[in-house]
């Protein structure tokens, strides 16, 4: 099979078409003929050599793929070969197949292309586990999603919606604002505006029940001033540093709930459970239409560099998909 090969840590250059033999599902995974594989941020960070694999992970790229089951593994019961689903993957999405544990497979929704379905496992999980999971988001509630015209924060903002939530969310450019705001929240320009006044503004002083924060820097302590009494604040990446000066007091004095998480690092049993919630509580979101993958871009699988440079611009408004149809 064709995969593709991180040669050495750094630029987009080291990634190169090889080949190699085609792996073997162990007991419990099975085994995907890839049509569509998702693009997503720790794959870059792992690519410059800032987020290695766990040991027992594959080295090759890609958390997220879409196909048609080829093999199963002797103690898999819930699929067949011929199915079509969806993957969250322990790495080697980037490949014509790639293994996935039967646990961590989903069918693809009725009408769903491999594209739209390519898009889901690695945003899906994530915002489940962060946002329903941890924050414990619930209807009525307000939450505030901070880089809302990503992937995440598509998802994000039409999972809150569907479950009856209040959405703000932050962008950094006009044309983003709008793709948020098309999708039902009301949209913060950060550059122009500072959201910690306009969520007072909007909130009558007194604050969003929930946070979910991929930038980290100053705005940790920005989020616990715009976060309302026993608000939660979840944080699932630091683009602008981990590491800043914090006054904690706000904390304690709005009994705050501070959390984060990485999906990656997780258990099998975790990611089992938040897949089987995906399947009863989200899937039928998506076979109805309600919630849809917003697709920013495809590329043909050999322009995997043009991928990675086009979610590195961050330009992109939701996914960043690699096609193995596309020559």
């Amino acid at each position: 099979m064709k995969f593709i090969a991180l040669t050495n840590a750094g630029g987009v250059e080291n990634l190169q078409l090889q080949a190699m033999e085609i792996p073997e599902p162990a007991a419990d995974e099975v085994l995907i003929r890839v049509y569509a594989a998702g693009i997503n941020r720790p794959d870059i960070m792992q690519r410059q050599g800032l987020y290695p694999p766990p040991a027992d992970a594959s080295p090759i790229l890609g958390l997220e793929v879409s196909g048609e089951i080829v093999a199963c593994g002797a103690e898999v019961n819930d699929w067949n070969v011929g199915d079509k689903v969806c993957a969250l993957v322990n790495g080697g999405g980037y490949a014509e197949y790639a293994l996935a544990p039967a646990t961590q497979c989903l069918p693809i929704p009725e009408s769903f292309s491999y594209v739209q379905a390519a898009a889901l496992p690695e945003t899906f999980f994530t915002v489940w586990h962060n946002l329903f999971q941890r924050a414990q988001l619930k209807a009525g509630e307000i939450v505030l999603i901070h880089g809302g015209s990503s992937g995440i924060g598509t998802v994000a903002i039409q999972l809150a919606r569907a479950f009856g939530a209040k959405v703000f969310a932050t962008a950094g450019s006009a044309d983003k604002c709008e793709a948020i705001e098309s999708l039902g929240a009301t949209a913060i320009h950060y550059r122009d505006q500072d959201f910690v006044a306009v969520i007072k503004e909007k909130t009558q002083g007194q604050g969003v029940n929930v946070i979910l924060d991929m930038v980290g820097g100053d705005y940790i302590q920005r989020n616990f001033s715009a976060a309302a009494k026993d608000g939660r604040i979840v944080n699932i990446a630091f683009l602008q540093g981990s590491k800043t000066q914090v006054d904690f007091m706000p904390l304690m004095l709005k009994r705050l709930t501070f959390t984060g998480s990485t999906l990656r690092a997780q258990s099998a049993q975790s990611k089992a459970l938040i897949a089987n919630e995906l399947k009863q509580k989200v899937w039928p979101f998506l076979e109805n239409k309600t919630i849809e993958p917003v697709i920013d871009s495809v590329f043909p699988f050999a322009q995997v560099a043009a991928a990675h440079t086009r979610m590195e611009s961050s330009e992109h408004v939701g996914k960043i998909i690699l096609d193995f149809t596309l020559q």
